[in-house]
């Protein structure tokens, strides 16, 4: 059926009422543009939204202060090819929930600036996968002051990431894995320099980063405990 048919407020609200327990809810080339977000189910944990529209104030709670939050056990959101999702959005929903996991893959309105507005918010957070967002190292920065809690982070296909700022991640303490999936300009000793200053990291992937076998070699004896 023609999904802008078949979602309504009506729907959403009655599946809420009649699944009190729903966990898990994914929404693919929906067009939520008419949708209210308070009609989404409370009960929701977590949510993934693929090729979705959605429309500008979404995300956002009422100004209301009698109006419960939208989705207060949301822990684990992921956005994929919503070319919608802005800066605001990422602000809206970070500080309304206790996320423990974010993906934002193709998310190109995404900015430094969101990063930096949100990264505040979200300082539970224990995945964080940014693919194909508009983010350079400034971004990189604030991530590594405000999200000390992460144990999985990902950058695949983002603008940019130098040495610079790959230095930042040396204060996450609790990283376990660490991918790195583009064409970086990254220097093995910057590399092997971050690793070795993250006590728990256990796997490390550089698919994309373009080393000659020798550099792989050391990298790889330099980080004994480390998955390659």
């Amino acid at each position: 059926m023609r999904k802008h048919e078949f979602l309504s407020p009506a729907l959403l609200q009655a599946l809420g009422k009649q699944c009190p327990s729903l966990y898990h809810l994914c929404l693919t080339q929906a067009d939520l543009r008419r949708l209210p977000y308070d009609c989404i189910p409370s009960s929701l944990k977590s949510m993934k939204l693929n090729q979705c529209e959605i429309p500008a104030v979404w995300f956002q709670r009422s100004a209301s202060p009698e109006t419960p939050r939208v989705l207060p056990q949301l822990q684990h959101l992921m956005i994929h090819n919503v070319s919608a999702f802005s800066d605001q959005h990422l602000l809206n929903i970070s500080s309304q929930t206790s996320l423990r996991t974010l993906t934002l893959s193709g998310t190109y309105r995404l900015t430094d600036t969101g990063i930096q507005r949100a990264a505040p918010y979200l300082e539970d957070l224990e995945c964080l996968v940014l693919r194909k967002c508009d983010i350079t190292d400034a971004a990189i920065h604030f991530i590594g002051r405000h999200m000390k809690q992460l144990r999985s982070l990902e950058f695949s296909n983002t603008c940019s990431l130098t040495d610079a700022g790959l230095a930042c991640l040396a204060a996450l303490k609790c990283l376990e894995t660490l991918r790195l999936e583009s064409r970086f300009k990254l220097s093995p000793d910057a590399i092997v320099a971050v690793c070795q200053a993250l006590p728990q990291l256990r796997n490390l992937n550089l698919d994309g980063i373009d080393f000659e076998d020798q550099t792989v070699h050391k990298i790889q004896a330099s980080l004994p405990n480390c998955r390659f």
